[in-house]
């Protein structure tokens, strides 16, 4: 009887496992691939998470930032220092072969207008090895009623 109880209790636990094996979905392609990688550094600040997507090289193109997965770490640990409030709203995600282009409104400090910005990545075999910005204050008044975004 014993055994038949651990044997029913552990074919529940292992189809549990199973469902939730199968219900965790990878990304796959290079806009989710990108996207998990983005999450992961501009509003989960969570470097782990972002090295699992990262590439051998990590080539950055900000001035501001470094390069490689060292520069990578140290802008996450930056942004969990100063930042730790942030909050990054995708609002366009365009895709052309190996680039992700994501068109961003970033908070930085919870009650300002925050940054218009284009982060662009650039894939090699589902791994993410390049990254370009472009980032305009959003101003107070503007020359036209058409907003950022």
């Amino acid at each position: 009887m014993f055994i038949k109880k651990c044997s029913v209790v552990l074919s529940a636990l292992l189809f549990t496992l199973s469902l939730n094996a199968h219900s965790i979905k990878k990304p796959h392609t290079n806009v989710e691939i990108a996207t998990v990688f983005f999450e992961a550094i501009v509003n989960k600040k969570d470097f782990n998470l972002a090295a699992q997507y990262l590439g051998n090289i990590y080539i950055e193109h900000d001035p501001e930032g470094e390069d490689g997965v060292d520069g990578l770490k140290h802008y996450i640990e930056f942004l969990q220092a100063h930042y730790p409030q942030s909050k990054v709203t995708v609002k366009r995600v365009i895709a052309d072969g190996d680039y992700v282009l994501f068109h961003v409104h970033s908070v930085l400090t919870p009650g300002t207008r925050g940054q218009a910005i284009v982060d662009i990545f650039r894939l090699e075999n589902g791994k993410v090895v390049e990254h370009w910005d472009i980032t305009q204050e959003i101003p107070e008044n503007a020359a036209n009623p058409n907003g950022m975004f």
